[in-house]
């Protein structure tokens, strides 16, 4: 596994829900998430403030699992701009993005799209993995959080980070808390420490108050520095 070192707040892994011409109505609501909004601000005070600024903003999900992990790829360690680029390129040599035809493009069109050697790699290695079902995203729906990443993470170029950043945005999953996203823990510093330094320690022990909603708050800090979704 290479670690993704991009972790810039997942808006990479945002931008890879709406980025394959995804209709708005296909794009779904957590069944959870007026309850969960319900009960952080009822116990956290920040979140009390917080919420209610972004009003029907909520976390936007996409379906399908190898569009949104090969966003992350070409994604990662580059500005939106170029990955916006990039993405744009791929789409036009593969416009419905599924395995079998990033493999039948193979590692010269992809190349060509402006990916650098390593991530024509991991995007081929993402695209045989599922084609061989080395990956069983048919159960994803139904393993919990820590399967999905363990097995996520034995894909080249899946770093723990953009395993968290799947299960939020494509699995929709309510509690998780990715202590690797520097947006997270810059939210948490802004909004609960005034701008001091954060701890993971710390951050762990502010999001104990928000379980099981931990993915609920971590949107939320994210939206507090960017307020874009």
């Amino acid at each position: 596994m290479a670690a993704d070192k991009d972790k810039s707040a997942a808006s990479g892994m945002q931008d890879a829900q709406v980025a394959h011409d995804t209709p708005q109505d296909e794009l779904s609501v957590p069944a959870y998430w007026a309850e969960a909004k319900a009960e952080l601000m009822g116990r956290d005070r920040i979140m009390a403030k917080l919420i209610p600024q972004f009003g029907d903003l909520h976390l936007r999900g996409h379906p399908d699992p190898f569009t949104t992990l090969a966003r992350s790829i070409v994604g990662q360690q580059v500005t939106p701009k170029a990955a916006d680029a990039a993405w744009g390129k791929l789409l036009a040599i593969c416009p419905r993005l599924s395995p079998s035809q990033v493999l039948k493009a193979g590692a010269v069109e992809l190349a060509g799209c402006g990916l650098s050697k390593r991530k024509t790699e991991y995007i081929l290695d993402l695209a045989d993995s599922f084609k061989a079902k080395r990956v069983h995203a048919d159960q994803w729906s139904r393993m919990a959080d820590e399967a999905v990443i363990a097995e996520l993470v034995r894909i080249r170029g899946i770093s723990r980070w953009t395993a968290e950043m799947f299960l939020i945005f494509n699995l929709l999953r309510p509690n998780v808390l990715p202590l690797d996203d520097p947006g997270l823990i810059q939210g948490i510093s802004q909004n609960y420490f005034s701008g001091e330094p954060v701890s993971r320690s710390d951050a762990r022990e502010v999001a104990a108050n928000w379980e099981p909603w931990r993915t609920v708050a971590t949107w939320y800090l994210w939206r507090s520095l960017d307020p874009l979704p």
